[in-house]
């Protein structure tokens, strides 16, 4: 991870030298990395669009052969067979995002060892220089003292991070007396609403009802317990996001949030695209 963190680096530092400001830099940041990705969230789309398509034959085979799980199985390896998909369709997006979440984090964590690329001597010096004028209290996030404590005395440690007036050097659980921290991660959560209802929508359109279809609760629907497992997961990532981002320097909830606004826009356009052609097929 610290592989990824590094090279993500270079990209933020080079940013960051031409604009001279943190947050614009992980803005920029962001927008090279989601063009980087766009082929991946494209198939991811197309994927999920694909998936609620064939509910409805997953629903009819799993009514007829509720009974035989071995066939119900292997008619729903079938369905997936025919329309060319895999029944981990989706798990490459995931697992991509997971790499990326964690190495922004690395990055934004420690921002002199990935984006400056300070010698370790040097901040291991005003670490602990900084630690025995704190009484031995050391910080969670020692590169983020050292720029906010020493930065004004070293260029080598410096990194401008006011960001319209918000410092996103401030971790918010360590600033409740500041409302200006709360800013970037209420908007943060905001958007992260609006990307699962988006999501939510996505997957739900095409989806048939079978209204004939009644499942006891006894023998409860394989294909819901699926959805809703899914369901789950949609709300995982978000939620274990905004539970850093409280806790964890501005810079990170800035990346999250730009990069949430991000996959709307792409989400929306994609969808408009798809759905003229679906007219033109029609």
């Amino acid at each position: 991870m610290s592989l990824l963190a590094n090279l993500f680096g270079y990209v933020l530092n080079f940013l960051y030298n031409l604009v001279n400001n943190y947050g614009v830099a992980i803005i920029l940041f962001c927008v090279v990395l989601k063009l980087i990705t766009l082929p991946i969230s494209i198939k991811q789309q197309k994927t999920m669009k694909k998936s609620a398509k064939i509910q409805a034959k997953m629903q009819e085979i799993q009514e007829k052969y509720k009974n035989d799980q071995v066939r119900m199985n292997q008619e729903m390896l079938d369905v997936y067979k025919q329309e060319k998909m895999s029944p981990f369709s989706g798990c490459l997006s995931s697992i991509v995002q997971i790499i990326v979440f964690l190495a922004v984090f690395y990055l934004v964590r420690s921002p002199l060892t990935f984006m400056k690329k300070v010698d370790p001597e040097i901040i291991s010096n005003y670490q602990t220089q900084i630690e025995q004028e704190n009484d031995g209290k050391a910080s969670a996030y020692p590169e983020i003292q050292i720029i906010e404590q020493k930065g004004a005395e070293d260029e080598r440690v410096f990194i401008n991070m006011d960001f319209l007036g918000i410092d996103l050097s401030k971790v918010p659980t360590q600033s409740l007396n500041d409302f200006r921290v709360y800013i970037i991660p209420a908007l943060y959560v905001a958007s992260s609403f609006v990307s699962i209802r988006l999501t939510t929508s996505m997957r739900n359109k095409g989806k048939k009802k079978k209204e004939d279809t009644e499942v006891s609760e006894e023998e409860p629907n394989q294909l819901e317990a699926m959805q809703q497992m899914n369901k789950t997961m949609s709300w995982f990532m978000p939620i274990m996001s905004i539970s850093i981002a409280i806790v964890a320097p501005l810079g990170l909830a800035l990346y999250w949030l730009v990069n949430n606004v991000m996959m709307i826009i792409e989400r929306l356009i994609l969808n408009h695209i798809d759905s003229k052609k679906e007219e033109q097929d029609a």
